[in-house]
């Protein structure tokens, strides 16, 4: 099957809401078909998640989108992403960033996504199974954090790896609805935006859900 047309007209559908051109640039480079499971590719292309196994979805391309153009990247950021899945996302953020640290909590993706990733030349992206802990801290502070995953609150563990003057993008709500939020952290307190309502797994850990 050819996917170069589907990701256009993809593209082409983000660009009503989506206007960071790099942000349009990663999603026409980057093979969604690629990370999802075989039996799904003939719809990776249609702005919905699709489930790639162990009870976790790739994200609908318009709310990945969103949140990405949210960061406000440059292309010089070190940037935590939290929730590695397949993989999608970390290729997006790898064409936008300087360097990408990503955590999966389940060792069967984490491993997944890093072969794929090398395979497809990311040299950018370093890739860790999430412990006890979330985030990364042995790598902070980040100039950027996205969350993956719902959280019942912004989690102080990871307020405390963003660099001062960071943004943080996280879905904060319940388990089954959430508003996902922009966080801007400054040196006297932060700054909160909210970008409307979205539906994420939850984000299971230390400052967030038990399983």
């Amino acid at each position: 099957m050819d996917f170069e047309r589907p990701r256009e007209i993809l593209v082409d559908s983000l660009k009503f809401q989506i206007k960071d051109q790099r942000v349009l640039g990663a999603f026409s480079k980057v093979p969604r078909e690629l990370f999802v499971p075989p039996e799904l590719q003939a719809l990776a292309y249609e702005d919905k998640p699709l489930l790639i196994g162990h009870g976790q979805t790739i994200s609908q391309p318009y709310i990945v989108a969103l949140m990405i153009q949210a960061l406000e990247l440059k292309g010089f950021e070190k940037v935590l992403e939290i929730g590695t899945g397949s993989g999608y996302q970390a290729a997006l953020l790898a064409e936008l960033v300087k360097s990408l640290y990503s955590v999966e909590r389940i060792p069967e993706l984490a491993e997944a996504a890093q072969r794929l990733l090398s395979q497809l030349g990311y040299r950018n992206i370093n890739i860790g199974v999430a412990g006890d802990e979330l985030g990364w801290r042995e790598n902070a502070p980040y100039d950027r954090i996205i969350v993956a995953a719902a959280a019942p609150s912004v989690p102080n563990s990871l307020l405390e790896q963003l660099a001062t003057g960071g943004i943080m993008i996280i879905p904060v709500g319940s388990r089954w609805e959430q508003e996902l939020v922009k966080l801007h952290k400054g040196q006297h307190g932060n700054q909160i935006e909210n970008l409307g309502g979205c539906r994420f797994v939850p984000l299971i850990g230390k400052d967030a859900w038990q399983e």
